[in-house]
C-alpha cells in the first residue's frame, strides 16, 4: 500500500520563550517540496544556514535533543518534531530566529495546533517508508536504558519509566496510532527532578522555565535556600509542594504525564531516522542519548539495506528500447557500446540491461585465464545508461555526445563474470541543467549489488563535418 508524501497547506507561526535561553522565538513552519524532509533554517544568522533534522547532526543530547551542523545550532528539537511526525507530514522547513524553538508549555499541543491550522496537503511523490522486518535493538550498559523495535502493521510506541525515586516510580504509556497522539500524548508536558532544577539554576542554565511549562517533581527536601532561588527564576510570591511530590502552580494532566512526555520525545528524536517507520517501538528507560543513538543505528540500517536492495525486472517482457533504437540515442558502437537493452526510462531516472558473454572483447586481454569484466567498463556501462536519460531530454540526440565530468564515491563490490546478467539503475541527484546529469547509479548481477557510483556527465553537440 503506497502513500503519497504530504506537507502543509500554509504558513503559520508561534513565538514564545527558549527553555534554556529565555530568548524570545518566533518560529515559522513553512511548505516544502517533495522528498526534501525536515529541515531548520536560522533565519538571524547570515546565509541563513539550513540544518536538516537528521540523527548525523546530533552534538549533544543535554537537556534536549542538540543538532550541529558547520557549527550552527538548533537545541531541543524534538517536541517541534514529534509534533510534525504525528500529523503525518513528511516535508516541512522550520525557519527560527533563535538556535532554540519556544518552549510553549514544555508539551506538543501548541505545535500540533498551529499544523493542524496550517492545514495538509498530499504531494505528488510516493512515501518511502521503512517496514521493520526483524527485531532490531540497542542497550546501554551503563544505564539500562533500550530500545527495541519489531515489525507491526503501523508506527507504535510503549515508553516505560523508573526514575528509581518515591515521587516518580515506574510508568507506562503507549500508543497504538499516531492518529491519538493529539488527544493522548500532544499535551504532555516536560518535566525535572528538583535536583536537576538546582544545578540548572546554580549554573544559570533555565531562563525561559516557569511554572506552566515544566511539571517540577520535588525528589528531595527543599531548603529555603532554594525555594527562594525558585521563587526568583518563576517570579512567584510563594511555592509550595503539593502532596503528590510536585511543585503547585500546575496540575498534572495524566497520573502518567511524565511517561507520556518520554514517549513524545522518542518519537521526536527518532524523527531523525529521515524515513517513516512502520514497526513499534518499546523504549525501557528511554532518554534522548539512547534515541538518538538508536536513531543513528537505525539510519545506518536502512541505508545499508536501501543500497543492497536489488530491484527486480521482468526480463522476459520486451524492452523499452532494444539495442536497435539504443543506437539511434546514444554515439557508441560495438565493441564499445555496453548496454544491450532499457528496460525502463522516465524524467529522473534509467534501467538499462547488458548480458556479459564469453566472446565480450575485453575477455580476450584481461585475464584470459580467469576472466573478469574491468570495473572501469562497468561505470563505462552505467555511464551509457545515463546518456540515454540525458539524450532522451533532447529532440535530436543524434545530434549530441555525452562526456564524462566526474565520478565519485566508486564502488565494486562483486566480481562480474562471463554469463552474468547485469542490470543498471541510475537516478537523477538534481534535476538535468544545461545538459549536465547528474546522478546516483547502481549496478546488479546474481542478486547483489556489483558497482555503484556518483557520475557527473554533460552531452555537447557533435561538431559540424
Amino acid at each position: 500500500m503506497s502513500t503519497k508524501q504530504k506537507t502543509i497547506k500554509n504558513e503559520v507561526t508561534l513565538s514564545g520563550v527558549g527553555l534554556h535561553t529565555g530568548n524570545k522565538v518566533t518560529m515559522t513552519f513553512k511548505p516544502a517540496p517533495i522528498n526534501h524532509g525536515y529541515a531548520f533554517v536560522r533565519i538571524d544568522l547570515e546565509g541563513e544556514p539550513i540544518i536538516e533534522a537528521s540523527a548525523e547532526y546530533v552534538v549533544n543530547t543535554q537537556r534536549g535533543t542538540n543538532l550541529e551542523k558547520r557549527g550552527v545550532f538548533v537545541n531541543t528539537s524534538e517536541h517541534v518534531l514529534a509534533a510534525v511526525v504525528a500529523l503525518d507530514i513528511d516535508n516541512i522547513c522550520i525557519e527560527i530566529n533563535s538556535a532554540e524553538p519556544p518552549i510553549m508549555d514544555g508539551s506538543s499541543k501548541h505545535f500540533v495546533e498551529a499544523l493542524e491550522k496550517a492545514g495538509i496537503k498530499e504531494q505528488d511523490a510516493e512515501r518511502e517508508e521503512y517496514v521493520v522486518k526483524e527485531i532490531i535493538s540497542y542497550k546501554d550498559e551503563e544505564t539500562g536504558s533500550e530500545i527495541i523495535l519489531m515489525p507491526s502493521t503501523e508506527y507504535q510506541i510503549t515508553a516505560m519509566v523508573d526514575f528509581g525515586t518515591k515521587v516518580l516510580g515506574t510508568q507506562n504509556a503507549t500508543l497504538n496510532s499516531l492518529k491519538d497522539f493529539k488527544d493522548e500524548i500532544s499535551d504532555a508536558r516536560t518535566f525535572s527532578f528538583l535536583h536537576e532544577l538546582e544545578m540548572l539554576l546554580d549554573n544559570n542554565l533555565i531562563k525561559g522555565g516557569d511554572l506552566n511549562n515544566a511539571i517540577v517533581y520535588v525528589d528531595k527536601e527543599i531548603s529555603e535556600e532554594t525555594m527562594n532561588k525558585l521563587k526568583k527564576a518563576f517570579n512567584k510570591d510563594s511555592l509550595t509542594v503539593k502532596p503528590n511530590g510536585i511543585l503547585d502552580n500546575l496540575t498534572l494532566r495524566w497520573a502518567n504525564e511524565a511517561a507520556r512526555h518520554k514517549l513524545l520525545d522518542v518519537i521526536g528524536d527518532l524523527a531523525l531516522v529521515g524515513t517513516r517507520i512502520r514497526g513499534k517501538v518499546i523504549a525501557n528507560k528511554p532518554g534522548h542519548l539512547v534515541n538518538t543513538v538508536f536513531a543513528k543505528k537505525l539510519q545506518k540500517i536502512i541505508k545499508q539495506e536501501k543500497r543492497n536492495k536489488v530491484p527486480s525486472f521482468d526480463l522476459n517482457q520486451p524492452p523499452l528500447m532494444d539495442i536497435h533504437e539504443i543506437m539511434s540515442i546514444l554515439p557508441h558502437r560495438p565493441p564499445f557500446l555496453l548496454i544491450d537493452r532499457i528496460i525502463e526510462l522516465s524524467d529522473k531516472h534509467v534501467v538499462g540491461m547488458k548480458n556479459v558473454t564469453m566472446n565480450e572483447d575485453f575477455f580476450v586481454g584481461h585475464f584470459p585465464g580467469a576472466p573478469v569484466m574491468p570495473g572501469v567498463l562497468q561505470v563505462e556501462a552505467m555511464a551509457q545508461c545515463g546518456g540515454v536519460l540525458v539524450l532522451s531530454t533532447v529532440p535530436d540526440p543524434e545530434n549530441y555526445l555525452t562526456y564524462f565530468m566526474k565520478m565519485d564515491n566508486v564502488k565494486f563490490k562483486q566480481k562480474v563474470l562471463p554469463g552474468d546478467t547485469l542490470i543498471f539503475k541510475a537516478e537523477l541527484i538534481s534535476p538535468i541543467r544545461r545538459g549536465i546529469c547528474h546522478m546516483q547509479s547502481y549496478g546488479y548481477a546474481n542478486g547483489k549489488l556489483v558497482v555503484e557510483a556518483e557520475l557527473m556527465a554533460q552531452i555537447a553537440k557533435k561538431p559540424k563535418e
